[in-house]
């Protein structure tokens, strides 16, 4: 659970009370639900809130020494607040993390002297201070509200996720394993650019965790990673031993790779090297990988990868890594996304089967191709993104948008997904004349709206909202 830093402020001439009540209420609500939290002491200031240039030091010093576990800053406002205090105790602190900014309903019978709160009015007294100064913040969905409603609640758990997003994003480590295949210029990309956000790439030869893989000696390890397998997917009847041994072989050298790099996520040279040297599919390896938070992205698709990386932060739950790619007969709202596939068990919504890669198995040959993730989508609603970077420009572009995988018959091979997106033309359209890749990641969930204010407001993207 993330840890926030909380600002209850004050001003002079309205109800002290006021904010000693938001203030036990905020510490309780947060501590209730399970979050860790960083507030003054009580007796540091009157009544516990900051009202002054004084209390916003104080304050700005105990965050200083917290920063290494503050993931976010709430401000509550019980009244009009003090927003010099505020802005000045957020500025000093110099976390660059996310805000919220919260503040208390006036009660229509409480408007007297010694009841009123006036926060409507003094959040936009602070929004407007936290803009003079540049920090960035984020709002709650209604402009008031009381600190024990449903709404708040779901506010901070929102804002919990965008906490997430922006502050992983940020640090991001990618492991690009190999180059990507030569036919696909699609997805070239700037290591500097990304790199310019704070993300870095790290490389690793194919060939090195081929070799890897080949020099494990057999036993329990070895032998774990079966089991875990057979855990994970459905394995065909007859299925020789070692194929499975192959990819197990496969899976914990990629897995150590990965540990070494301290890597958060990673995109894979899937073909055709690793099918000619060393006789198997990536798939499962980085299926497994995925499900475990850890999202992997075909074709050395690195922003691929970020992508996923982003979706899965933001849902809590693993992404998967398609192609938008066939039309659902003259549905034109749906259409199949498509992939080998490496899905993650939980995006399928079922256990997968292992199966050959079809396509790639006519070249390359089936018995080299064993080891994808075969199955369909189960329904469900779902959100969409695929970051890019665009190197004409120097910026990191993204489109995003919901919709929803539908039970649909659908009479293929590998991994496929039946995807209802509203205005699904307009999508296609904008993909097309905007150079995006015919890659997109999906995860499970309505999450489109905190991607966008993470990498619209904080990272500075430039970000498509399909609608």
């Amino acid at each position: 659970m993330a840890t926030f830093g909380v600002i209850v402020s004050t001003r002079a001439f309205f109800p002290g009370w006021l904010a000693e009540e938001a203030r036990k209420k905020i510490v309780n609500k947060l501590t209730g639900m399970g979050y860790g939290i960083v507030i003054v002491e009580h007796d540091a200031m009157p009544y516990g809130a900051v009202e002054s240039y004084e209390h916003a030091q104080i304050c700005a010093k105990l965050f200083k020494e917290k920063r290494d576990i503050i993931d976010g800053i709430i401000v509550v406002l019980p009244n009009f607040g003090d927003e010099v205090g505020v802005v000045n105790a957020i500025n000093e602190a110099g976390l660059n993390v996310p805000v919220l900014i919260q503040a208390c309903d006036d009660d229509l019978d409480k408007l007297d002297i010694s009841h009123r709160r006036d926060a409507f009015c003094g959040k936009l007294s602070v929004c407007n201070n936290l803009k003079q100064y540049g920090i960035l913040f984020s709002l709650t969905k209604l402009h008031t509200c009381a600190i024990e409603s449903e709404e708040f609640t779901e506010d901070i758990k929102r804002f919990e996720k965008l906490c997430n997003v922006v502050n992983n994003v940020r640090k991001a480590r990618i492991l690009a394993v190999g180059t990507r295949p030569g036919p696909f210029q699609t997805v070239r990309f700037s290591e500097k650019i990304l790199q310019k956000h704070g993300i870095s790439v790290l490389v690793e030869d194919i060939g090195n965790i081929i070799a890897h893989a080949n020099s494990l000696e057999s036993g329990n390890k070895l032998e774990a990673k079966i089991s875990e397998i057979s855990s994970y997917t459905g394995i065909p009847e007859g299925t020789p031993h070692d194929k499975l041994e192959r990819l197990a072989r496969f899976s914990l050298a990629l897995e150590e790779a990965v540990e070494q790099n301290k890597a958060v996520a990673g995109a894979v040279q899937c073909w055709n090297v690793l099918q000619n040297q060393f006789g198997c599919a990536a798939c499962l390896a980085m299926s497994m990988l995925s499900e475990k938070g850890i999202p992997q992205a075909c074709e050395m698709d690195v922003t691929g990868a970020l992508s996923m990386y982003v979706l899965s932060l933001a849902a809590g739950s693993p992404a998967g890594y398609l192609d938008w790619n066939n039309n659902y007969g003259s549905d034109r709202n749906t259409c199949i996304g498509f992939h080998c596939s490496n899905f993650p068990a939980s995006f399928f919504g079922i256990r997968p089967t292992l199966g050959v890669l079809d396509i790639l198995g006519t070249q390359l040959g089936y018995d080299n191709c064993f080891g994808a993730c075969t199955g369909q989508v189960r329904p469900g609603p779902m959100t969409f993104c695929k970051i890019t970077t665009d190197d004409t420009t120097g910026r990191i572009r993204a489109y995003i948008g919901e919709g929803e995988f539908r039970d649909l018959t659908i009479n293929s091979f590998g991994g496929s997904a039946a995807c209802y997106v509203p205005n699904l033309q307009k999508l296609m359209h904008t993909i097309c004349e905007e150079g995006f890749e015919h890659h997109v990641s999906m995860v499970r969930g309505n999450v489109a709206d905190i991607v966008e204010e993470a990498l619209t407001k904080y990272m500075k993207w430039d970000v498509i909202r399909h609608s």
